[in-house]
């Protein structure tokens, strides 16, 4: 079976490089599959779960967003934020969460509440792909 490279990084590191028979990417407009040999292709990712399959193996990997190219035997994630289903801690996310929401029904003024909302989206997001790998 054919495979292709696959690197997914941030701004400060790389959290995967390998070989995969199949990516999936939450795309802005809806979810990817790729495929070795996939026709060249640039778009833009959402927060979400990107599967990276290779047989029997997949490797879970959280994106905030960001962008992927892909070659025909080559696949780049420039992902936002990104980190590994088995490095993430459902307790830390869910305390994140409530700070984020106490923060948002606070009356102050210096909180910037679109930042705010975005950051309980993407934490929610998290945790759906946790909860969603449990079962």
């Amino acid at each position: 079976m054919s495979s292709m490279k696959v690197l997914v990084a941030t701004a400060e590191r790389e959290v995967y490089s390998g070989e995969a028979t199949m990516l999936v990417a939450p795309g802005s407009a809806g979810e990817l599959g790729i495929m070795p040999k996939h026709s060249p292709l640039l778009a833009s990712l959402d927060a979400g779960e990107l599967r990276i399959m290779n047989g029997d193996d997949t490797d879970e990997v959280f994106v905030s967003g960001g962008f992927m190219e892909v070659q025909p035997d080559k696949i780049t994630v420039l992902a936002d934020t990104a980190e590994r289903a088995s490095d993430m801690n459902e307790a830390e996310i869910i305390a994140a969460q409530r700070k984020a929401e106490e923060m948002l029904s606070s009356s102050k003024e210096d909180v910037d509440f679109a930042a705010v909302e975005a950051e309980i989206a993407m934490l929610a997001a998290r945790l759906r792909m946790l909860k969603k790998r449990k079962k």
